[in-house]
């Protein structure tokens, strides 16, 4: 196998949540992209690490922009997450959200992170946004979950399983 291919296969084995981030853009309309590349960055500041693909057309607004959305997809919020990861030109068309301080929001995601871009990596084909947050909201729920280039993975707690539940 080649590097590359070793790479993907690799990756493909390592599940992660399903995000929504958003930004405006410099037109004032809201733009919006799927990332599986989330994590937490620090706790002092609470901050979140984003990568994104300079090819996407939200990098720009991204980029350039003072503050974006971190949405912590739920389960059941897989189409949703089709459509951000589709190439629609209005992805917020027929959804819910509204503006939040700037920042488009979505309705129903298991968390809502507002974050103020603090650091800005740009490396191969991505950049990397640093997030400190400064607000947002924890609604709860199962979140969706992609794994093995799919989504809709479904986790089950640990103590649920030594359990017998």
């Amino acid at each position: 196998m080649d590097p590359l291919e070793i790479f993907r296969e690799a990756m493909a084995g390592l599940a992660s949540g399903v995000a929504v981030i958003t930004a405006r853009r410099p037109d004032g309309l809201p733009c919006g992209l799927v990332a599986t590349s989330v994590s937490s960055f620090s706790a002092e500041p609470p901050s979140a690490l984003v990568s994104v693909a300079h090819s996407s057309r939200c990098h720009s607004a991204l980029a350039e922009g003072d503050s974006f959305g971190v949405h912590i997809l739920a389960a059941d919020q897989q189409p949703l997450a089709h459509v951000f990861a589709g190439l629609g030109d209005d992805k917020f068309a027929g959804i819910e959200w509204d503006w939040d301080d700037g920042v488009p929001r979505i309705a129903g995601p298991v968390s809502y992170l507002r974050c103020r871009r603090s650091a800005l990596f740009e490396l191969y084909d991505h950049s990397l946004l640093v997030g400190d947050v400064t607000s947002g909201a924890v609604h709860g729920g199962e979140p969706l979950v992609y794994m093995a280039r799919k989504m809709g993975w479904r986790l089950e707690r640990a103590d649920a399983q030594e359990n017998g539940l």
